[in-house]
């Protein structure tokens, strides 16, 4: 389903047509995809950015579409790649008291949505291989997207529920889009928090049970 399709079918099953309606559909769309996005973990939704630290700098910056962390790993002279713990800032605050005590970084922390902290401060100037959550681009924006071809039905009951509530409709359906939104979005679940982490090395990810 492309954003075309999109918003004749918003307008098909609503049954509204109004300016004021129709000036509304895109942010009803974006509306139901960052909730999509946000309840569940698809591999879609990460990124891989490479860059460095600087010798004496105990701070990293964040990518401009980053929405969360999930890996981050340093590069040393030799090649081989450490993946760092995550820990919060606190915790390494007190680790390394002294910003001055300089070495191979073993952890990080979310400082702000802008930076990230490294401790112990980097010695030298290591590549970072960060992978992270964020949100792609808007149908709205793209016309087509993975999850409008994918997963359409979820992206459709998510943008309906936006729009009736928008529109205050009968309850009964507005229960019956809600209701079909959820069994679609336990598919998607399936696939993004089962599927796609049943040989997953990492421990610690959100797992769904795959039935």
């Amino acid at each position: 389903m492309n954003y075309t399709q999109l918003v004749q079918a918003i307008k098909d099953y609503t049954e509204s047509t109004e300016t004021s309606f129709v000036s509304h559909i895109n942010e009803f769309i974006q509306q139901a995809e960052k909730k999509i996005y946000n309840e569940v973990q698809l591999p879609y939704l990460r990124k891989n950015v490479t860059g460095n630290t600087t010798s004496g700098n105990k701070y990293v910056q964040t990518p401009s579409d980053f929405l969360a962390v999930y890996s981050m790993a340093i590069i040393d002279s030799s090649s081989d790649q450490h993946f760092l713990l995550n820990k919060d800032v606190n915790f390494i605050r007190e680790a390394y008291a002294n910003a001055s005590t300089q070495a191979q970084p073993k952890y990080y922390a979310l400082f702000d949505h802008n930076t990230f902290i490294l401790g112990p401060t980097p010695n030298s100037a290591y590549d970072v291989e960060l992978h992270y959550y964020y949100y792609p681009t808007s149908i709205v924006t793209a016309s087509t997207t993975w999850l409008g071809d994918n997963y359409e039905q979820a992206l459709l009951y998510a943008c309906l529920v936006q729009a009736y509530t928008y529109l205050k409709g009968d309850p009964d359906l507005m229960v019956n889009y809600e209701k079909q939104y959820q069994e679609n979005m336990v598919q998607l679940k399936m696939l993004g928090d089962g599927k796609d982490r049943r040989d997953a090395y990492r421990s610690g990810q959100v797992r769904y049970e795959v039935k």
